[in-house]
């Protein structure tokens, strides 16, 4: 994530009966809109859809932080973003300077919202769980929380390991949302192997078709993109579902029962 320019027991991204129906997930479908550099050119704007037919989209998305300054949701909003994730809080004592304003002016638009942490493993992990919890306060409506890690800091991977689960568990506990965890597929192979797998999982990887790692449930996939309202370049993601059912995650947390296990 651009942070310095920034069981889900049950979650995969499709609704049970839509999976026993054997609907392919959105980037399989012959309707799939592909990965593009610039938002504008993945998707018209989102004015030009009804609500029911932007319902059945792939939802698109982005993730930002300071580094984007000052953004216009509304615009974001009409060219056809459907959710955004925004850094909140970093280690145990950072948070971002834009956080507040980009969680209430994004709250008053249809974006769906929710908030990351960029996890340091040399700070206490419940310190830092404590930090996010006390910035960012999630509702139903809001999408699971983000645990960014994509750093050891220098300790080793059982500890880092150690860490991570014990910010997962403490955050879950206390939102009753089970969180996210984002990474690259280099250092998950190198540091995290399988050790996280029963959390959903946000894959970083740019230049490719499709995710190299699978089961993914949100894909970062461009860290420069161009998004109307937004001055500098941004991340853009894809959720591996519709609009419909990331609405259905974010109302629900993590635990409805129209979600089945990874």
């Amino acid at each position: 994530m651009a942070y310095a320019r920034t069981t889900l027991a049950s979650l995969v991204l499709l609704p049970v009966a839509v999976m026993a129906a054997g609907v392919r997930p959105w980037r399989d479908s012959p309707d799939a809109v592909p990965p593009a550099t610039s938002a504008a050119v993945a998707a018209p704007a989102a004015s030009g859809f009804s609500d029911a037919a932007r319902d059945l989209r792939p939802a698109r998305g982005i993730d930002v932080s300071h580094y984007q300054g000052r953004i216009d949701w509304r615009a974001v909003e009409a060219d056809g973003i459907g959710f955004a994730y925004m850094k909140a809080t970093e280690g145990a004592t950072f948070t971002d300077p834009m956080f507040r304003r980009n969680w209430a002016a994004a709250g008053e638009t249809r974006i769906v919202r929710g908030a990351y942490h960029r996890f340091r493993a040399g700070r206490d992990a419940l310190v830092q769980a404590e930090h996010f919890l006390a910035v960012a306060t999630l509702r139903d409506g809001d999408l699971p929380p983000v645990l960014d890690v994509e750093s050891t800091d220098g300790v080793s991977d059982a500890r880092l390991v150690r860490g991570v689960r014990a910010w997962l568990a403490e955050v879950e506990r206390r939102t009753g949302k089970r969180p996210v965890v984002y990474t690259k597929p280099g250092f998950r192979r190198a540091h995290l192997g399988t050790a996280l797998d029963d959390y959903p999982l946000w894959i970083a990887e740019y230049g490719v078709d499709s995710p190299s790692v699978d089961p993914w449930h949100f894909w970062q996939h461009s860290e420069r993109g161009r998004v109307a309202g937004i001055a500098n370049e941004v991340d853009l993601d894809r959720f591996n579902g519709s609009h419909a059912e990331l609405r259905e995650i974010a109302a629900g947390g993590t635990t409805g029962g129209a979600l089945v296990a990874r």
